[in-house]
């Protein structure tokens, strides 16, 4: 993929040709030692020094929009950070005014929307040639009134939108038992956190006096929200569009004491989810919505919890050298830490060394030794895990669980037995949050309801949290280690990756980009587990992996390979894609393949001066297409660990 000047795809890459016998490549073991080494001496310099890592999580500039679009709500924006959050905002237009949700990735309308009213806050001229340009395609592609839903209710908080064309969340559906289909455990955490507070604004239905019109927005401004026919009343779509006019009829008759009393249990269940630091769930999208229901409850600014929250959302803001302010949707230090540390001990740093005992110490910290949502499905299971921030005691997730677990296992730490205990417990967490078909989800069981995802109000990605092959496989890893790959459990979750193999080889990746990160992810837990390098299903995701490397050597995916199959493994070849890639070969016994040595040969020869790569490309995935992820400390984390494998031989290699 050829990227534009500014930022935009062009032509999809060429596949790479089959490589020949003639055309032999040379090993690199030279060049490899010392992007090894480069790679080490960077990340141990970028160690804090309590002992973890964390790079910036960059997602797009809806988080910087609707951080203005908050301060605005409450009457706190201030200059200094409106200019900044504008900077950000206006760097990241591209050449067609528009936005995109990932580098290089077309224009997204919800995202242009938000950037477009954020930059009129900030004063900028609506006949500006670059918000002209933005206005004139934001009517082209339908206007406000085909934005998503989120986007409309930003945008009826200020009279922008009516509150009446909005789909209606009553905040009763605290009260629906949890076998009651659509009750609040049915929606994913991130979700749920972010529905419950909202079902409190769209029962107030605020409006805040607007500072400007947005008539360019509407394609007819006399019309802004033209009437669509229903879907089928015999469709899902039918059926739950026909629920959300209950809904709304319902909104005009709710029992006022009801009404009060579910909004009073929504704001307790909030509260009682706000973590030490002041946020909730470690993630931006709930606390802001749950610092504006409760100010539509009466608290002021002033009080504790209002206080604690805007503090922490402060702390989301990533400052850069020339003055721009970036909102991170979350931060990932949790994550970060085991990755590096994994790496670090791959690469061959001794097993003691100070960082990785410091690592260790810290992560062992991090446990979380209280029950969190998670236990309304499992009451009787005792805590284990850990969560992907620095403060979400409420939602530890199974993949930071086992990469945790993987990592305490690499360091030779002072104190084994805290270790022993602390994965003891992680283990006996971990099977406890198996689903019943044997893989494991990233926050809940059995997560799988197909009715929220239909919800009109949920347009803006997954709701709900099923398992997945890339979390089952770190998992799998993970109990491999701790010698229970013959475990019936294991063995199911075994039995579960592989039904799930596609036909050409390759895994789906959930919350990585995407069939790389999922066959980079399966193929060193099968291994792991046990089975050989000549098992059919390596053999098939060796096969796969040769026939998609670029001509550079390197391989790469765009996020949109999650809608269009033409996308599935192509793309600019990238630094933690190519070593999720090496990872899978080097597993399978491919150390001395052509293809291991051009892919080594790649992060050898792109590594920058200072021991990095560079990465502009997002190969994180939030929710598939929807919400996407540079995680900046992937480029250097998972080619370390490639290299180091590679060099090392820690790649759980098969016969």
């Amino acid at each position: 993929m050829t990227a534009t000047t500014d930022g935009s795809a062009g032509a999809i890459p060429p596949r790479a040709p089959a490589a020949t016998e003639s055309a032999r490549i040379p090993a690199v073991p030279d060049g490899a030692q010392q992007a090894n080494q480069r790679a080490i001496e960077y990340l141990l310099a970028h160690q804090d020094t309590e002992g973890w890592w964390k790079g910036d999580l960059e997602t797009n500039v809806t988080m910087d929009a609707e951080d203005l679009l908050l301060r605005q709500f409450l009457g706190i924006r201030d200059e200094e950070t409106t200019r900044a959050s504008a900077l950000f905002i206006r760097g990241e237009q591209r050449a067609d005014g528009t936005w995109a949700t990932f580098y290089g990735g077309p224009g997204e309308l919800s995202t242009t929307i938000e950037a477009y009213v954020a930059l009129r806050l900030a004063g900028d001229d609506p006949e500006a040639a670059h918000m002209a340009k933005a206005s004139a395609w934001i009517r082209a592609q339908g206007g406000i009134a085909s934005a998503r839903v989120f986007t409309r209710i930003w945008l009826a908080l200020f009279g922008w939108w009516k509150w009446e064309d909005l789909p209606e969340l009553p905040p009763e559906l605290i009260y629906l038992p949890k076998w009651f289909p659509l009750n609040i455990y049915d929606f994913g955490c991130w979700a749920r956190q972010t529905i419950v507070p909202l079902t409190i604004v769209s029962a107030k239905r605020p409006v805040r006096p607007a500072p400007f019109p947005l008539d360019e927005l509407h394609t007819d401004a006399r019309d802004p929200n033209p009437a669509k026919p229903l879907a089928p009343a015999a469709s899902w779509d039918g059926v739950f569009q026909r629920l959300d006019k209950a809904l709304h009829a319902y909104h005009k008759v709710a029992v006022p004491g009801l009404r009060r009393m579910a909004m009073r249990s929504a704001a307790r269940w909030i509260i009682e989810r706000q973590e030490n630091d002041g946020c909730w769930g470690g993630i931006q999208p709930p606390a802001v919505y749950s610092v504006i229901a409760l100010h539509l409850l009466g608290y002021d600014l002033d009080h504790p919890v209002l206080r604690e929250g805007l503090a922490s959302l402060d702390r989301f803001a990533v400052w850069r050298e020339d003055g721009a302010r970036m909102i991170e949707a979350c931060q990932s230090p949790v994550w970060d830490t085991c990755l590096a540390t994994i790496a670090l001990a791959d690469a061959g740093l001794p097993a003691d060394h100070p960082a990785l005992v410091k690592a260790v110490d810290w992560m062992l910290a991090e446990e979380i030794a209280r029950p969190g949502d998670w236990s309304v499905r499992r009451p009787q299971l005792a805590p284990g895990g850990w969560a992907f921030e620095f403060h979400n005691d409420n939602y530890p997730d199974i993949d930071d669980t086992a990469e945790v677990a993987l990592a305490l296992r690499r360091v030779r730490h002072p104190d084994p037995a805290r270790v022993d205990a602390a994965i003891k417990r992680a283990t006996t967490w971990t099977y406890g949050m198996q689903s019943k078909n044997g893989a494991w989800g990233a926050f809940d069981v059995d997560n799988t309801s197909p009715f929220p995802n239909r919800l009109p109000f949920c347009d803006f990605g997954e709701v709900i949290d099923p398992p997945s092959a890339d979390v089952t496989a770190h998992v799998v890893e993970f109990l491999a280690g701790e010698g229970k790959a013959h475990d019936p459990r294991t063995r199911r979750g075994i039995t579960w990756l592989l039904a799930e193999q596609e036909p050409s080889g390759a895994w789906f990746g959930r919350w990585g980009v995407n069939y790389l990160y999922g066959t980079g992810s399966v193929v060193p837990a099968l291994v792991a587990a046990g089975l050989p390098a000549a098992h059919p299903a390596i053999r098939r995701a060796v096969a796969w992996l040769e026939s998609v490397q670029n001509d550079d050597g390197g391989w790469g995916e765009d996020l949109r390979s999650y809608v269009d199959e033409s996308w599935v493994a192509r793309g600019e070849s990238t630094a933690s894609q190519t070593a999720w890639a090496l990872l899978a070969l080097l597993a399978a016994g491919e150390r001395d393949s052509k293809a291991v040595e051009r892919g080594i040969a790649w992060l050898a020869e792109t590594q920058r001066p200072d021991g990095s790569w560079d990465e502009p490309y997002f190969t994180g995935t939030g929710f598939p297409w929807d919400f996407s992820i540079n995680y900046h400390l992937y480029r250097q984390v998972f080619p370390l660990t490639a290299l180091g494998r590679y060099l090392n031989g820690h790649g759980h290699e098969g016969g």
